[in-house]
This record gives C-alpha cells, sequence and structure tokens, in this order.
C-alpha cells in the first residue's frame, strides 16, 4: 500500500460525517506490533466450558479504542465464541460445544445451517490492533465506523456496493478485511448489550486499501446533501 496520511483522512471522516466517535484502525498481524502496549485489563474466572476474555467481547474493543491503540491477542477475546470465530482465532469446532453457542442456538437468535455462512478472517491472526485511525502506528487492515442512520444514508451514497448486514454485528470486519468489500451493520442483540452502543448506532467496516478513494467521495456526498437540506428547509417554511 502507498503511504497514506491516515491523520488526515480520519479528520476528513470526521469533518464531512460529524462523526460523535473517532474512525478507528484495526489492524491483523502475525504479532502485535513493536512498541504497541497490550491490551491490560484482569480477566475473570474461566467458565465450566474455559470460556474467559479481557472484555465481553471482541466488540467491546470498538468502544475502548476510542482514546487509545493497544495490541489484543486470541485469548483477550475469548469470552465470545461468535467473535473468536469471525476474526480468525478459532474454527468453528472447537467453539461448537460451547456455553454461549449453545445459548444461542436453544434461543433461535441464529441456526445451525446458517453459522458456517457467516464471514470469517480466514487467515488465523496473531494479533489484532486497535486504535483511532488518527495516531495509528500501523497501516490498517480495515477502518471502523460507529455511525447514525443520517451517516449511513451518506456512505450508502458514496460507496456503490455498500452491503447492509445484520447479526452478529462483527462479522462486517471480515468483510471489510477478508473480502475487500466495504459492509454496514445494523448491529445485533448480543452485541448491543455487550458493547453498550447507543440504540440508533449502527457501524461501518472498510477496507482501509480503498479509504482514500472512499472519502473522496464522503466528501462530494455530504456537500451535495449539505445543500439539498439547506433547500429542502427554505422550502418548508412556506408551510
Amino acid at each position: 500500500m502507498p503511504e497514506v496520511n491516515w491523520s488526515e483522512l480520519a479528520s476528513e471522516l470526521q469533518s464531512a460525517l460529524h462523526l460523535a466517535a473517532p474512525p478507528l484502525a484495526i489492524t491483523f498481524s502475525a504479532e502485535p506490533p513493536a512498541g504497541v502496549a497490550p491490551f491490560a485489563e484482569p480477566m475473570p474466572d474461566a467458565l465450566p466450558d474455559g470460556r474467559t476474555g479481557r472484555v465481553p467481547a471482541g466488540c467491546v474493543f470498538w468502544m475502548r479504542a476510542v482514546d487509545q491503540t493497544f495490541s489484543t491477542v486470541a485469548e483477550d477475546h475469548a469470552n465470545c465464541s461468535v467473535g473468536s470465530v469471525t476474526h480468525g482465532f478459532k474454527a468453528l469446532d472447537e467453539v461448537a460445544g460451547n456455553s454461549d453457542v449453545a445459548a444461542l442456538l436453544e434461543s433461535g437468535w441464529v441456526t445451525m445451517d446458517v453459522v458456517p455462512q457467516i464471514p470469517v478472517v480466514h487467515e488465523k491472526p496473531g494479533a489484532i490492533t486497535y486504535g483511532p485511525l488518527a495516531v495509528t502506528p500501523v497501516d490498517p487492515d480495515v477502518v471502523f465506523l460507529r455511525v447514525t442512520g443520517r451517516q449511513l444514508m451518506v456512505l450508502s451514497d458514496s460507496i456503490p456496493g455498500l452491503r447492509i448486514e445484520g447479526k452478529p454485528q462483527c462479522h462486517i470486519v471480515a468483510v471489510a478485511k477478508d473480502e475487500g468489500v466495504p459492509a454496514a451493520s445494523v448491529g445485533c442483540a448480543l452485541s448491543r448489550v455487550r458493547t453498550g452502543m447507543p440504540p440508533a448506532e449502527m457501524t461501518c467496516a472498510l477496507p482501509a486499501s480503498q479509504l482514500p478513494e472512499i472519502v473522496e467521495s464522503i466528501k462530494r456526498h455530504a456537500a451535495a446533501d449539505t445543500t439539498v437540506a439547506q433547500y429542502a428547509a427554505e422550502d418548508a417554511r412556506r408551510f
């Protein structure tokens, strides 16, 4: 990838979309990058099936990374079997017997015939680094946004072929990384509870290699929307 000014792109994204949370950089690597501190919160005691992790699920790292950069390894994500699979840390057969998988299947939230179709990262990472895009110390694989409906409207106009996905929310990271396709998610009940995301918030994962072109398109479409909104506001004064 040619040298990219991630800080400038982060600023342009924030300005054009009026983001409440900063764009995040997500980077997959064979080992933690030099000079990046590990996420070091303590782990709770393991459940009978062995599950534990430094956060309830990997999607929680999206919330923790808004103001700090840190690296994570497989065990940090391991409390959520679904996220461990979508991020490439575990194969489906390794988590099939876990209690969280059983709970999701028994509730009807997901069915076993659908599970193998969920997008995943295929190359097992040694580490995943999270942090604000503006200060990323490494070139990311995925740029991650937390967006409102209005911001998603602009993204949909700006990115032809933007995929709108559902549950599990975390699989859009795999879509952006492994398939090179921008993807947004309406969220999922599992992730919303674990992350504490506001009800009106959604997410979007962008292939980092495409970000310069995507940002230029966002700026054009956001400006057009502003012009149209001003016209609509003026026109509405007649009523």
